[in-house]
């Protein structure tokens, strides 16, 4: 079994700055991908940044020069710098992970269980 476990989310002002981290625990063999997604009411979930195993990044236009995707062995993090009222959010990590079964390893796609991010303006 997998557990990503988030946290960092709250309530901040228009400008302010929030970190979000996860963590994955379990029988883990080996981590690729790691991304930070979000969905805000009636919106569907969009990525806002990605890493590979490589260390390449990736990021939505709207959060490119203010928000850092970092990983840290087993953790993802977030870096939110001026933070705007469009980006509250429930965010979720996303981890691809090689996991050691019984029968050999497997690779899936795990999710976190969510962090509110609430920007006022």
């Amino acid at each position: 079994q997998v557990q990503l476990v988030e946290s960092g989310g709250g309530l901040v002002q228009a400008g302010g700055s929030l970190r979000l981290s996860c963590a994955a625990s379990g029988s883990i063999d080996s981590i690729n991908d790691m991304g930070w997604y979000r969905q805000a009411p009636g919106n569907q979930r969009e990525l806002v940044a990605i890493i590979t195993s490589g260390s390449s990044t990736n990021y939505a236009d709207s959060v490119k020069g203010r928000f850092t995707i970092s990983t840290d062995s087993i953790k993802v993090y977030l870096q939110m710098n001026t933070l705007k009222p469009e980006d509250t959010a429930v965010y979720y990590c996303n981890m691809r992970i090689t996991t050691r079964q019984r029968m050999g390893l497997m690779t899936g796609d795990y999710w976190g269980q969510g962090t509110q991010v609430t920007v006022s303006s």
